[in-house]
This record gives structure tokens, C-alpha cells and sequence, in this order.
């Protein structure tokens, strides 16, 4: 069997701008995302227009650098600044 990405499963710092979304690190990448998206999803932030594009809150807002609409490909880039 092929064995995982241990870099990707590698449990990462988390800032606290990030914390205040999916809550407090370590944990790994994979992890980080899955709870971004319960997050972006319980609170209905995904445009319905465009599902691809995500719409900020205040508290999302502070992750994706002040920005209010990211794609969802954008969102990793700016969510692995806040990865350390």
C-alpha cells in the first residue's frame, strides 16, 4: 500500500486570525481545509451565483488579507500564510 503525504499530514501552527475560524493548532493542512469549509458552509458564505468564489465575513476577512470575494483556489494560497 502506498503510504500518504507525510508533509501534508504534518501538523501545522495555525495564526490566530485563522484560530478564530477553525479554532486552535496544531493541525494538519488537510484538516485546516475541511474545517474552513464547515465553516464557509454553515455560515452560507459560498456565492450562489458562483460556487467557486467565497464570500468573507469580518472573520474570514482578516485570513484572506482584508479581501471579500476569494476563488476557492485562491483561498489555499492565502490560508498557507497563515500556516506555519
Amino acid at each position: 500500500m502506498p503510504k500518504g503525504n507525510s508533509a501534508f499530514m504534518k501538523p501545522m501552527q495555525i495564526s490566530d486570525e485563522l484560530a478564530e475560524v477553525i479554532g486552535k493548532g496544531p493541525m494538519p493542512r488537510s484538516e485546516v481545509v475541511k474545517k474552513l469549509w464547515v465553516y464557509i458552509k454553515g455560515n452560507n458564505l459560498q456565492d450562489p451565483s458562483n460556487k467557486r468564489n467565497i464570500n468573507a465575513d469580518a472573520k474570514l476577512k482578516a485570513v484572506f488579507g482584508g479581501k471579500g470575494t476569494v476563488s476557492m483556489f485562491e483561498m489555499t494560497k492565502l490560508v498557507s500564510k497563515h500556516l506555519s
